[in-house]
Protein backbone atom coordinates (compact mmCIF):
# COMPACT_ATOMS: atom_id res chain seq x y z
CA UNK A 1 0.00 0.00 0.00
CA UNK A 2 1.75 3.30 -0.93
CA UNK A 3 2.61 5.66 2.05
CA UNK A 4 0.42 8.51 2.76
CA UNK A 5 0.18 11.54 4.65
CA UNK A 6 -1.48 14.47 5.55
CA UNK A 7 -0.64 17.83 7.42
CA UNK A 8 -2.71 20.10 10.03
CA UNK A 9 -3.07 23.57 9.38
CA UNK A 10 -0.45 25.24 11.81
CA UNK A 11 -1.78 26.82 15.29
CA UNK A 12 -2.35 30.61 15.82
CA UNK A 13 -2.13 31.55 19.82
CA UNK A 14 -4.90 33.76 21.48
CA UNK A 15 -6.04 33.62 25.47
CA UNK A 16 -8.24 35.68 27.45
CA UNK A 17 -8.86 34.82 31.26
CA UNK A 18 -11.60 36.82 32.94
CA UNK A 19 -11.75 36.05 37.01
CA UNK A 20 -15.08 37.97 38.35
CA UNK A 21 -16.87 39.26 41.53
CA UNK A 22 -19.54 37.13 42.69
CA UNK A 23 -22.60 38.70 42.22
CA UNK A 24 -24.05 40.95 44.77
CA UNK A 25 -27.47 41.98 45.40
CA UNK A 26 -27.62 45.35 43.85
CA UNK A 27 -25.52 43.42 40.92
CA UNK A 28 -22.38 45.14 40.97
CA UNK A 29 -19.07 44.12 39.83
CA UNK A 30 -15.93 45.39 41.21
CA UNK A 31 -12.87 44.90 38.11
CA UNK A 32 -9.28 44.82 39.73
CA UNK A 33 -7.90 44.19 36.30
CA UNK A 34 -8.72 44.66 32.68
CA UNK A 35 -6.19 44.01 29.86
CA UNK A 36 -6.01 43.82 26.05
CA UNK A 37 -2.89 42.47 24.19
CA UNK A 38 -1.89 42.69 20.98
CA UNK A 39 0.03 39.51 19.43
CA UNK A 40 1.53 39.45 16.44
CA UNK A 41 0.05 36.66 14.61
CA UNK A 42 -2.54 36.69 11.61
CA UNK A 43 -6.04 34.86 12.02
CA UNK A 44 -8.88 35.43 9.64
CA UNK A 45 -10.93 37.55 11.80
CA UNK A 46 -14.59 36.38 10.42
CA UNK A 47 -13.93 32.79 10.92
CA UNK A 48 -12.01 33.66 14.32
CA UNK A 49 -14.45 35.46 15.43
CA UNK A 50 -17.12 33.06 14.87
CA UNK A 51 -15.86 30.42 16.55
CA UNK A 52 -15.54 32.72 19.67
CA UNK A 53 -19.06 33.18 19.81
CA UNK A 54 -19.37 29.46 19.36
CA UNK A 55 -17.28 29.09 21.64
CA UNK A 56 -19.24 31.63 24.37
CA UNK A 57 -22.96 30.12 23.54
CA UNK A 58 -21.73 26.26 24.38
CA UNK A 59 -20.13 27.35 27.47
CA UNK A 60 -23.21 29.72 28.56
CA UNK A 61 -25.68 26.82 28.04
CA UNK A 62 -23.32 24.52 30.22
CA UNK A 63 -23.38 26.83 33.16
CA UNK A 64 -26.82 26.95 32.84
CA UNK A 65 -27.02 23.32 34.08
CA UNK A 66 -22.98 23.33 36.18
CA UNK A 67 -20.52 25.91 37.52
CA UNK A 68 -17.65 24.18 35.22
CA UNK A 69 -17.56 24.70 31.31
CA UNK A 70 -14.87 23.08 28.52
CA UNK A 71 -15.44 23.07 24.83
CA UNK A 72 -13.71 23.19 21.23
CA UNK A 73 -14.93 24.72 18.65
CA UNK A 74 -12.58 25.44 15.05
CA UNK A 75 -9.39 25.70 16.89
CA UNK A 76 -10.88 27.38 19.54
CA UNK A 77 -10.52 26.08 23.42
CA UNK A 78 -12.56 27.17 26.13
CA UNK A 79 -13.06 27.51 30.01
CA UNK A 80 -15.68 29.00 32.10
CA UNK A 81 -15.95 28.60 35.84
CA UNK A 82 -18.23 29.87 38.85
CA UNK A 83 -17.97 29.54 41.95
CA UNK A 84 -19.81 27.17 43.36
CA UNK A 85 -21.83 29.50 45.95
CA UNK A 86 -23.28 31.65 43.31
CA UNK A 87 -27.09 30.60 41.96
CA UNK A 88 -27.19 29.92 37.86
CA UNK A 89 -28.83 33.25 37.74
CA UNK A 90 -25.83 35.03 39.08
CA UNK A 91 -23.65 32.55 37.70
CA UNK A 92 -24.60 33.18 33.86
CA UNK A 93 -25.03 36.75 35.33
CA UNK A 94 -21.27 37.20 35.52
CA UNK A 95 -20.43 34.78 32.43
CA UNK A 96 -22.44 37.66 30.24
CA UNK A 97 -20.54 40.58 32.45
CA UNK A 98 -17.39 39.25 31.39
CA UNK A 99 -18.10 38.66 27.58
CA UNK A 100 -19.83 42.01 27.48
CA UNK A 101 -16.27 43.61 28.80
CA UNK A 102 -14.33 41.77 26.42
CA UNK A 103 -16.42 42.56 23.47
CA UNK A 104 -16.61 46.67 24.94
CA UNK A 105 -12.75 46.89 25.47
CA UNK A 106 -10.80 44.93 23.52
CA UNK A 107 -11.60 45.78 19.54
CA UNK A 108 -11.22 42.96 16.86
CA UNK A 109 -7.46 43.71 16.08
CA UNK A 110 -6.44 42.86 19.42
CA UNK A 111 -6.44 38.73 19.94
CA UNK A 112 -5.04 38.65 23.59
CA UNK A 113 -7.68 39.80 26.37
CA UNK A 114 -7.17 39.22 30.09
CA UNK A 115 -9.51 40.27 32.60
CA UNK A 116 -10.13 39.35 36.29
CA UNK A 117 -12.70 40.26 38.68
CA UNK A 118 -13.81 37.87 41.89
CA UNK A 119 -16.76 35.42 41.28
CA UNK A 120 -16.12 33.61 37.67
CA UNK A 121 -13.73 32.34 35.31
CA UNK A 122 -13.55 32.54 31.78
CA UNK A 123 -10.64 31.82 29.02
CA UNK A 124 -10.80 30.89 25.66
CA UNK A 125 -7.50 29.85 23.31
CA UNK A 126 -6.50 28.52 20.39
CA UNK A 127 -4.19 25.80 22.20
CA UNK A 128 -5.02 23.42 25.30
CA UNK A 129 -4.51 25.22 28.35
CA UNK A 130 -6.61 22.79 29.99
CA UNK A 131 -4.09 21.50 32.30
CA UNK A 132 -2.31 24.96 33.50
CA UNK A 133 -2.00 26.19 36.62
CA UNK A 134 -0.42 29.61 36.66
CA UNK A 135 -0.33 32.66 34.90
CA UNK A 136 2.24 35.30 33.92
CA UNK A 137 1.58 37.75 36.68
CA UNK A 138 -0.98 36.56 39.73
CA UNK A 139 -3.68 38.14 40.49
CA UNK A 140 -2.98 39.89 44.09
CA UNK A 141 -5.68 42.10 45.38
CA UNK A 142 -6.05 43.10 49.18
CA UNK A 143 -9.17 44.94 50.52
CA UNK A 144 -8.38 48.22 52.61
CA UNK A 145 -11.62 49.57 52.78
CA UNK A 146 -12.15 49.17 56.64
CA UNK A 147 -10.05 48.71 59.57
CA UNK A 148 -10.77 45.15 61.17
CA UNK A 149 -11.92 44.52 65.16
CA UNK A 150 -9.73 42.86 66.87
CA UNK A 151 -6.53 42.57 64.92
CA UNK A 152 -4.24 41.01 67.33
CA UNK A 153 -6.45 38.22 66.47
CA UNK A 154 -8.12 37.98 63.46
CA UNK A 155 -4.86 37.31 61.62
CA UNK A 156 -3.70 34.46 63.39
CA UNK A 157 -7.42 32.96 62.80
CA UNK A 158 -7.20 34.02 58.98
CA UNK A 159 -3.97 32.09 58.46
CA UNK A 160 -4.99 28.63 60.38
CA UNK A 161 -8.77 29.14 58.25
CA UNK A 162 -6.60 29.47 55.00
CA UNK A 163 -4.24 26.39 55.72
CA UNK A 164 -7.22 24.21 56.37
CA UNK A 165 -8.65 25.13 53.44
CA UNK A 166 -5.70 24.94 50.88
CA UNK A 167 -5.20 21.17 52.37
CA UNK A 168 -9.01 20.15 52.19
CA UNK A 169 -9.98 21.50 49.06
CA UNK A 170 -7.86 19.11 46.48
CA UNK A 171 -9.43 16.36 48.11
CA UNK A 172 -12.95 17.88 48.10
CA UNK A 173 -15.61 17.24 45.30
CA UNK A 174 -15.38 19.50 42.36
CA UNK A 175 -12.16 21.35 44.14
CA UNK A 176 -14.40 23.50 45.99
CA UNK A 177 -14.28 24.11 49.81
CA UNK A 178 -16.16 27.22 51.48
CA UNK A 179 -15.72 27.63 55.25
CA UNK A 180 -16.15 30.66 58.44
CA UNK A 181 -14.35 31.06 61.86
CA UNK A 182 -15.65 33.23 64.34
CA UNK A 183 -12.31 35.30 65.45
CA UNK A 184 -13.35 35.06 69.10
CA UNK A 185 -15.72 32.62 70.82
CA UNK A 186 -17.67 35.24 72.76
CA UNK A 187 -19.70 36.20 69.44
CA UNK A 188 -19.18 39.34 69.32
CA UNK A 189 -15.96 39.85 67.26
CA UNK A 190 -16.26 39.49 63.50
CA UNK A 191 -16.22 36.36 61.59
CA UNK A 192 -14.03 35.51 58.82
CA UNK A 193 -15.15 33.74 55.65
CA UNK A 194 -12.71 31.94 52.93
CA UNK A 195 -13.24 29.96 49.89
CA UNK A 196 -10.77 28.32 47.66
CA UNK A 197 -11.27 26.68 44.21
CA UNK A 198 -9.51 24.51 41.31
CA UNK A 199 -10.44 24.52 37.84
CA UNK A 200 -11.77 20.75 37.43
CA UNK A 201 -9.32 19.61 34.41
CA UNK A 202 -5.91 19.59 36.72
CA UNK A 203 -4.84 16.74 39.11
CA UNK A 204 -5.36 16.70 42.75
CA UNK A 205 -1.60 17.37 43.06
CA UNK A 206 -1.90 20.51 40.52
CA UNK A 207 -4.70 21.97 42.33
CA UNK A 208 -3.00 21.47 45.74
CA UNK A 209 0.47 23.44 44.34
CA UNK A 210 -1.78 26.10 42.68
CA UNK A 211 -3.76 26.98 45.46
CA UNK A 212 -0.30 26.64 47.82
CA UNK A 213 1.43 29.13 45.50
CA UNK A 214 -2.00 31.80 45.66
CA UNK A 215 -1.69 31.04 49.84
CA UNK A 216 1.99 32.33 49.57
CA UNK A 217 0.89 35.50 47.93
CA UNK A 218 -2.14 36.23 50.11
CA UNK A 219 0.08 36.16 53.17
CA UNK A 220 0.73 39.63 52.09
CA UNK A 221 -2.83 40.87 52.60
CA UNK A 222 -3.74 39.08 55.97
CA UNK A 223 -3.11 42.02 58.26
CA UNK A 224 -6.26 43.23 55.89
CA UNK A 225 -10.40 42.80 56.23
CA UNK A 226 -10.17 40.70 52.70
CA UNK A 227 -7.88 39.65 50.16
CA UNK A 228 -7.67 37.53 46.69
CA UNK A 229 -5.47 35.72 44.92
CA UNK A 230 -6.13 34.07 41.54
CA UNK A 231 -3.84 31.58 39.37
CA UNK A 232 -4.83 30.04 35.91
CA UNK A 233 -5.97 26.45 37.52
CA UNK A 234 -7.53 27.59 41.58
CA UNK A 235 -8.94 30.96 43.16
CA UNK A 236 -8.34 31.74 47.13
CA UNK A 237 -10.39 34.51 48.99
CA UNK A 238 -10.73 35.39 52.30
CA UNK A 239 -13.33 38.60 53.86
CA UNK A 240 -14.51 39.88 57.15
CA UNK A 241 -17.89 40.53 55.26
CA UNK A 242 -19.61 37.46 54.15
CA UNK A 243 -20.17 37.02 50.32
CA UNK A 244 -21.61 33.53 50.59
CA UNK A 245 -24.81 32.20 51.97
CA UNK A 246 -24.51 29.53 55.17
CA UNK A 247 -25.95 27.23 53.13
CA UNK A 248 -22.87 26.91 50.85
CA UNK A 249 -20.50 25.88 53.35
CA UNK A 250 -18.75 22.94 52.97
CA UNK A 251 -17.44 20.43 55.87
CA UNK A 252 -13.57 20.55 55.48
CA UNK A 253 -12.95 18.59 58.76
CA UNK A 254 -12.47 15.16 57.58
CA UNK A 255 -10.07 16.64 54.82
CA UNK A 256 -7.50 18.35 57.16
CA UNK A 257 -5.39 16.42 59.42
CA UNK A 258 -4.12 17.33 63.19
CA UNK A 259 -6.35 17.92 65.88
CA UNK A 260 -5.91 18.03 69.74
CA UNK A 261 -5.44 14.54 71.57
CA UNK A 262 -9.07 14.78 73.05
CA UNK A 263 -10.31 15.02 69.27
CA UNK A 264 -7.86 12.08 68.61
CA UNK A 265 -9.68 10.07 70.41
CA UNK A 266 -12.86 9.30 69.45
CA UNK A 267 -10.83 9.05 65.92
CA UNK A 268 -8.67 6.65 67.01
CA UNK A 269 -12.18 4.65 68.17
CA UNK A 270 -13.72 5.61 64.79
CA UNK A 271 -10.48 3.70 62.81
CA UNK A 272 -10.93 1.09 65.58
CA UNK A 273 -14.40 0.11 64.19
CA UNK A 274 -13.55 0.19 61.05
CA UNK A 275 -11.24 -2.45 60.98
CA UNK A 276 -13.61 -4.58 62.92
CA UNK A 277 -15.60 -3.97 60.64
CA UNK A 278 -13.33 -4.48 57.59
CA UNK A 279 -12.24 -7.67 59.47
CA UNK A 280 -16.13 -8.86 58.96
CA UNK A 281 -16.13 -7.94 55.07
CA UNK A 282 -13.19 -9.88 54.78
CA UNK A 283 -14.99 -12.63 55.74
CA UNK A 284 -17.85 -12.74 54.02
CA UNK A 285 -16.18 -12.13 51.03
CA UNK A 286 -13.76 -15.19 51.72
CA UNK A 287 -17.05 -16.92 52.06
CA UNK A 288 -18.00 -15.67 48.36
CA UNK A 289 -15.03 -16.58 47.00
CA UNK A 290 -15.17 -20.04 48.25
CA UNK A 291 -18.84 -20.20 47.61
CA UNK A 292 -18.48 -19.13 44.09
CA UNK A 293 -15.26 -21.63 43.23
CA UNK A 294 -17.99 -24.57 43.84
CA UNK A 295 -20.70 -23.00 41.83
CA UNK A 296 -18.29 -23.27 39.11
CA UNK A 297 -16.84 -26.55 39.51
CA UNK A 298 -20.78 -27.56 39.14
CA UNK A 299 -21.03 -25.24 36.45
CA UNK A 300 -24.17 -23.46 37.04
CA UNK A 301 -23.54 -19.86 37.09
CA UNK A 302 -20.81 -17.01 36.71
CA UNK A 303 -21.42 -13.63 38.97
CA UNK A 304 -20.30 -10.83 37.00
CA UNK A 305 -17.74 -8.18 38.95
CA UNK A 306 -19.21 -6.37 42.07
CA UNK A 307 -19.05 -3.06 40.38
CA UNK A 308 -22.38 -3.75 38.37
CA UNK A 309 -23.85 -5.76 41.53
CA UNK A 310 -24.87 -9.51 42.05
CA UNK A 311 -26.24 -9.84 38.33
CA UNK A 312 -26.68 -13.68 38.48
CA UNK A 313 -28.51 -15.74 35.11
CA UNK A 314 -29.43 -18.95 35.50
CA UNK A 315 -28.72 -21.31 32.15
CA UNK A 316 -31.98 -22.37 32.16
CA UNK A 317 -33.66 -18.82 32.53
CA UNK A 318 -31.42 -17.80 29.74
CA UNK A 319 -32.73 -20.91 27.78
CA UNK A 320 -36.83 -19.95 28.52
CA UNK A 321 -36.08 -16.09 27.78
CA UNK A 322 -34.72 -17.32 24.06
CA UNK A 323 -37.34 -19.94 23.45
CA UNK A 324 -34.48 -22.66 23.87
CA UNK A 325 -32.15 -21.01 21.77
CA UNK A 326 -34.61 -20.94 18.28
CA UNK A 327 -33.71 -19.89 15.07
CA UNK A 328 -36.96 -17.45 15.28
CA UNK A 329 -35.08 -15.34 18.23
CA UNK A 330 -31.37 -15.74 16.08
CA UNK A 331 -30.57 -12.07 15.62
CA UNK A 332 -26.31 -12.48 14.84
CA UNK A 333 -23.99 -15.13 14.09
CA UNK A 334 -20.19 -15.45 14.00
CA UNK A 335 -17.02 -17.54 13.48
CA UNK A 336 -17.53 -18.06 17.41
CA UNK A 337 -20.80 -17.14 18.48
CA UNK A 338 -24.80 -16.88 18.16
CA UNK A 339 -26.49 -13.90 19.34
CA UNK A 340 -30.42 -14.58 20.25
CA UNK A 341 -32.99 -11.97 21.31
CA UNK A 342 -34.51 -12.73 24.77
CA UNK A 343 -37.05 -11.59 26.64
CA UNK A 344 -36.59 -12.12 31.01
CA UNK A 345 -39.24 -13.36 33.50
CA UNK A 346 -38.93 -9.22 34.26
CA UNK A 347 -40.07 -8.46 31.08
CA UNK A 348 -36.45 -7.12 29.79
CA UNK A 349 -35.13 -7.16 26.15
CA UNK A 350 -31.55 -8.65 26.22
CA UNK A 351 -29.19 -10.02 23.59
CA UNK A 352 -27.55 -13.34 24.64
CA UNK A 353 -24.72 -14.73 22.93
CA UNK A 354 -24.15 -17.98 23.41
CA UNK A 355 -20.91 -19.52 22.75
CA UNK A 356 -19.94 -23.52 22.18
CA UNK A 357 -16.42 -23.79 23.68
CA UNK A 358 -15.19 -26.83 25.09
CA UNK A 359 -11.10 -26.59 25.89
CA UNK A 360 -10.19 -25.16 28.91
CA UNK A 361 -8.02 -22.67 26.86
CA UNK A 362 -11.64 -21.60 25.19
CA UNK A 363 -13.19 -21.54 28.79
CA UNK A 364 -10.27 -18.89 30.32
CA UNK A 365 -10.65 -16.81 27.51
CA UNK A 366 -14.41 -16.92 27.50
CA UNK A 367 -13.83 -15.40 31.90
CA UNK A 368 -11.58 -13.06 30.72
CA UNK A 369 -14.10 -11.55 28.36
CA UNK A 370 -16.13 -11.32 31.39
CA UNK A 371 -13.57 -9.83 33.13
CA UNK A 372 -12.70 -7.13 30.91
CA UNK A 373 -15.35 -6.02 30.00
CA UNK A 374 -18.05 -6.23 32.55
CA UNK A 375 -15.89 -2.65 34.20
CA UNK A 376 -16.95 -0.81 30.77
CA UNK A 377 -19.30 1.61 31.36
CA UNK A 378 -19.62 4.13 28.54
CA UNK A 379 -22.79 5.62 25.97
CA UNK A 380 -21.19 4.38 23.08
CA UNK A 381 -19.76 0.67 24.21
CA UNK A 382 -21.87 -2.09 24.72
CA UNK A 383 -22.72 -2.98 27.82
CA UNK A 384 -22.59 -6.70 29.57
CA UNK A 385 -25.90 -7.59 31.93
CA UNK A 386 -24.90 -10.69 33.17
CA UNK A 387 -23.49 -14.35 32.21
CA UNK A 388 -23.95 -17.81 32.77
CA UNK A 389 -22.43 -20.89 31.79
CA UNK A 390 -23.31 -25.28 31.87
CA UNK A 391 -20.62 -27.41 30.87
CA UNK A 392 -19.34 -26.82 27.36
CA UNK A 393 -22.30 -23.60 26.89
CA UNK A 394 -20.80 -20.54 27.60
CA UNK A 395 -23.98 -17.33 27.65
CA UNK A 396 -22.83 -13.61 27.59
CA UNK A 397 -26.30 -11.11 28.37
CA UNK A 398 -25.75 -8.07 26.81
CA UNK A 399 -28.26 -4.93 26.66
CA UNK A 400 -30.45 -5.06 23.64
CA UNK A 401 -29.77 -2.91 20.03
CA UNK A 402 -32.77 -2.75 18.49
CA UNK A 403 -31.56 -1.46 14.92
CA UNK A 404 -28.74 -4.43 15.01
CA UNK A 405 -25.97 -3.99 13.30
CA UNK A 406 -24.46 -0.60 11.09
CA UNK A 407 -23.60 -2.67 8.40
CA UNK A 408 -27.16 -2.96 7.42
CA UNK A 409 -27.94 0.58 7.34
CA UNK A 410 -24.64 0.98 5.10
CA UNK A 411 -24.59 -1.65 2.20
CA UNK A 412 -27.17 -4.19 4.09
CA UNK A 413 -30.52 -4.71 3.42
CA UNK A 414 -31.59 -0.80 4.82
CA UNK A 415 -29.26 0.59 2.69
CA UNK A 416 -29.59 4.44 2.52
CA UNK A 417 -31.86 4.61 5.36
CA UNK A 418 -29.36 6.73 6.96
CA UNK A 419 -29.67 11.12 6.85
CA UNK A 420 -25.99 12.44 6.83
CA UNK A 421 -26.75 13.82 10.14
CA UNK A 422 -27.30 10.12 11.89
CA UNK A 423 -24.06 9.25 9.31
CA UNK A 424 -21.85 12.31 11.48
CA UNK A 425 -22.91 10.99 14.75
CA UNK A 426 -22.95 7.64 13.78
CA UNK A 427 -18.85 8.22 13.22
CA UNK A 428 -18.67 10.70 16.24
CA UNK A 429 -19.85 7.96 19.28
CA UNK A 430 -17.91 5.61 17.68
CA UNK A 431 -14.70 7.78 18.03
CA UNK A 432 -15.88 8.76 21.30
CA UNK A 433 -16.33 5.06 22.22
CA UNK A 434 -12.39 4.02 21.16
CA UNK A 435 -11.05 7.23 22.80
CA UNK A 436 -12.36 5.77 26.08
CA UNK A 437 -11.26 2.18 25.23
CA UNK A 438 -7.79 3.31 24.87
CA UNK A 439 -7.00 6.67 26.92
CA UNK A 440 -9.97 6.62 29.23
CA UNK A 441 -10.36 3.16 30.66
CA UNK A 442 -8.21 2.50 33.24
CA UNK A 443 -5.81 0.32 31.07
CA UNK A 444 -5.52 0.85 27.18
CA UNK A 445 -7.99 -1.91 25.71
CA UNK A 446 -7.59 -2.86 21.69
CA UNK A 447 -10.22 -3.99 20.03
CA UNK A 448 -8.59 -5.66 17.24
CA UNK A 449 -11.60 -6.30 15.04
CA UNK A 450 -13.69 -2.34 14.77
CA UNK A 451 -15.38 -2.89 11.64
CA UNK A 452 -19.34 -2.26 10.55
CA UNK A 453 -21.14 -5.13 11.78
CA UNK A 454 -19.45 -4.87 14.94
CA UNK A 455 -20.85 -1.44 15.44
CA UNK A 456 -24.76 -1.70 16.97
CA UNK A 457 -27.26 1.02 16.97
CA UNK A 458 -29.79 1.56 19.62
CA UNK A 459 -33.81 2.11 19.09
CA UNK A 460 -31.85 6.42 18.76
CA UNK A 461 -29.50 5.16 16.85
CA UNK A 462 -26.74 5.58 18.49
CA UNK A 463 -23.69 3.58 17.64
CA UNK A 464 -22.23 1.21 20.89
CA UNK A 465 -18.95 -0.73 20.19
CA UNK A 466 -20.17 -4.70 20.45
CA UNK A 467 -17.71 -8.08 19.80
CA UNK A 468 -14.77 -8.08 22.37
CA UNK A 469 -14.25 -11.84 21.69
CA UNK A 470 -11.16 -10.72 20.05
CA UNK A 471 -10.43 -7.98 22.30
CA UNK A 472 -7.54 -7.69 24.58
CA UNK A 473 -6.44 -5.64 27.47
CA UNK A 474 -3.04 -4.21 27.34
CA UNK A 475 -0.45 -3.98 29.79
CA UNK A 476 1.88 -1.08 30.58
CA UNK A 477 5.23 -1.68 29.42
CA UNK A 478 4.11 -4.97 27.55
CA UNK A 479 5.14 -5.11 23.72
CA UNK A 480 2.94 -5.08 21.45
CA UNK A 481 5.21 -8.06 19.80
CA UNK A 482 3.41 -10.09 22.95
CA UNK A 483 0.47 -10.25 21.41
CA UNK A 484 -1.05 -13.86 20.21
CA UNK A 485 -2.27 -14.98 17.01
CA UNK A 486 -3.40 -12.28 14.10
CA UNK A 487 -7.26 -11.99 14.51
CA UNK A 488 -9.31 -9.39 12.23
CA UNK A 489 -11.44 -9.11 9.15
CA UNK A 490 -9.95 -8.57 5.36
CA UNK A 491 -10.28 -5.01 4.53
CA UNK A 492 -10.54 -3.31 8.19
CA UNK A 493 -7.26 -4.48 9.54
CA UNK A 494 -4.22 -1.93 9.31
CA UNK A 495 -1.14 -3.28 7.51
CA UNK A 496 1.72 -3.23 9.88
CA UNK A 497 -0.63 -5.76 12.45
CA UNK A 498 -1.76 -8.33 9.05
CA UNK A 499 1.57 -8.42 8.00
CA UNK A 500 3.90 -8.12 10.91
CA UNK A 501 1.96 -8.73 13.73
CA UNK A 502 2.54 -5.32 15.58
CA UNK A 503 -0.38 -4.73 17.76
CA UNK A 504 -1.37 -1.12 19.05
CA UNK A 505 -4.32 0.87 19.58
CA UNK A 506 -3.17 2.60 16.21
CA UNK A 507 -4.77 -0.85 14.66
CA UNK A 508 -7.91 0.36 15.91
CA UNK A 509 -7.59 3.53 14.42
CA UNK A 510 -6.95 2.71 10.94
CA UNK A 511 -10.11 0.46 11.30
CA UNK A 512 -12.05 3.29 12.41
CA UNK A 513 -10.85 4.97 9.35
CA UNK A 514 -12.23 2.85 6.93
CA UNK A 515 -15.35 2.53 8.96
CA UNK A 516 -16.29 6.24 8.25
CA UNK A 517 -15.28 5.98 4.70
CA UNK A 518 -18.19 2.99 4.32
CA UNK A 519 -20.40 5.38 6.32
CA UNK A 520 -19.83 8.24 4.30
CA UNK A 521 -19.97 6.44 1.10
CA UNK A 522 -22.00 3.58 1.02
CA UNK A 523 -19.77 1.18 0.13
CA UNK A 524 -17.88 -2.23 1.42
CA UNK A 525 -14.59 -2.18 1.69
CA UNK A 526 -13.67 -4.54 -0.16
CA UNK A 527 -16.75 -5.46 -2.34
CA UNK A 528 -17.00 -1.78 -4.12
CA UNK A 529 -19.93 -2.61 -6.98
CA UNK A 530 -18.71 0.08 -9.11
CA UNK A 531 -17.36 -0.52 -12.91
CA UNK A 532 -13.90 1.05 -14.01
CA UNK A 533 -12.78 0.43 -9.96
CA UNK A 534 -11.27 -2.32 -9.16
CA UNK A 535 -9.58 -1.55 -5.82
CA UNK A 536 -10.34 -1.57 -2.20
CA UNK A 537 -12.54 1.84 -1.00
CA UNK A 538 -9.83 2.84 0.80
CA UNK A 539 -6.99 3.13 -2.64
CA UNK A 540 -10.29 4.38 -3.97
CA UNK A 541 -10.86 7.06 -1.68
CA UNK A 542 -6.91 7.93 -1.78
CA UNK A 543 -7.74 8.67 -5.28
CA UNK A 544 -10.27 11.10 -5.35
CA UNK A 545 -8.33 12.92 -2.79
CA UNK A 546 -5.51 13.07 -4.88
CA UNK A 547 -7.73 13.89 -7.66
CA UNK A 548 -9.43 16.94 -5.28
CA UNK A 549 -13.05 15.05 -6.03
CA UNK A 550 -13.63 13.97 -2.13
CA UNK A 551 -17.61 14.98 -3.02
CA UNK A 552 -17.29 12.08 -5.38
CA UNK A 553 -17.01 8.97 -2.63
CA UNK A 554 -20.44 10.42 -0.93
CA UNK A 555 -23.74 8.27 -0.75
CA UNK A 556 -25.68 9.33 -3.78
CA UNK A 557 -28.73 8.31 -1.98
CA UNK A 558 -27.56 11.32 0.13
CA UNK A 559 -29.25 14.54 -0.84
CA UNK A 560 -26.95 17.18 -0.87
CA UNK A 561 -28.85 19.86 0.80
CA UNK A 562 -28.68 17.61 3.80
CA UNK A 563 -24.92 17.93 4.41
CA UNK A 564 -22.05 20.78 4.28
CA UNK A 565 -19.65 20.17 1.52
CA UNK A 566 -16.71 21.43 3.01
CA UNK A 567 -17.72 19.15 6.54
CA UNK A 568 -17.78 16.14 4.41
CA UNK A 569 -14.25 17.06 3.05
CA UNK A 570 -12.37 17.02 6.37
CA UNK A 571 -14.28 14.19 7.74
CA UNK A 572 -13.11 12.10 4.63
CA UNK A 573 -9.38 13.81 5.15
CA UNK A 574 -9.80 12.53 8.84
CA UNK A 575 -10.68 9.28 7.80
CA UNK A 576 -7.76 9.41 5.46
CA UNK A 577 -5.39 10.29 8.03
CA UNK A 578 -6.53 7.66 10.39
CA UNK A 579 -4.91 4.65 7.79
CA UNK A 580 -1.41 7.20 7.20
CA UNK A 581 1.36 4.49 7.14
CA UNK A 582 3.66 4.62 9.45
CA UNK A 583 0.90 3.97 12.08
CA UNK A 584 2.99 6.96 14.51
CA UNK A 585 1.47 9.31 11.46
CA UNK A 586 -2.08 8.29 12.34
CA UNK A 587 -3.85 10.59 15.21
CA UNK A 588 -4.73 9.28 18.24
CA UNK A 589 -8.82 8.71 19.20
CA UNK A 590 -8.90 11.55 20.94
CA UNK A 591 -7.61 13.87 19.13
CA UNK A 592 -10.22 12.69 16.63
CA UNK A 593 -13.06 13.44 18.68
CA UNK A 594 -11.61 16.93 18.89
CA UNK A 595 -11.44 17.10 15.00
CA UNK A 596 -14.62 15.75 14.28
CA UNK A 597 -16.59 18.28 16.89
CA UNK A 598 -14.49 21.37 15.87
Amino acid sequence: MRMKSIMMLGHTFVIVSVIMKGITSDSQVEELLGKCTRLKVSVDLPIFLNSVNKTFEDMREQLSNAHFATTYETDVFGMAQCRNYLSTADCLACFDAGVTDIRRKCNAAVVGTHFIYQGCFLRYGIHNFYKEITLESPVLVCSYNHNIAEPGAFSPIVQGLLTEIVSATPKMKNYFAAAKRQVLSDGTTPTVYAVAQCVETISQSDCRSCLTRTYTNLKTCLSQPGGTCAEAGCFLRYSDSSFFADNNITNITPYIGGGSSSAKRPILGIIGGLMFLLLIIASIFWYQLVRKAKLEERGDVLRVTQLQGPVIYRFKDLKSATKSFSQDNKIGEGGFADVYKGITETGDVVAVKKHALSSHEAKADFKSEVRLISNIHHRNVIRLLGCSHKGSELLLVFEYMANGSLDKFIYGEKQGTLTWKQRAEIILGIARGLAYLHEEFHSCIIHRDIKSSNILLDDGFQPKIADFGLARLTIEDQSHQISSKYVGTLGYTAPEYAIHGHLTEKVDIYSFGIVVLEIISGLHCTNLKIESVNDSLLEYAWQLHEDDRHLDLVDEKLDPSDYDTEYVKRVINLALMCTQLPASRRPAMSEVVVLLTS
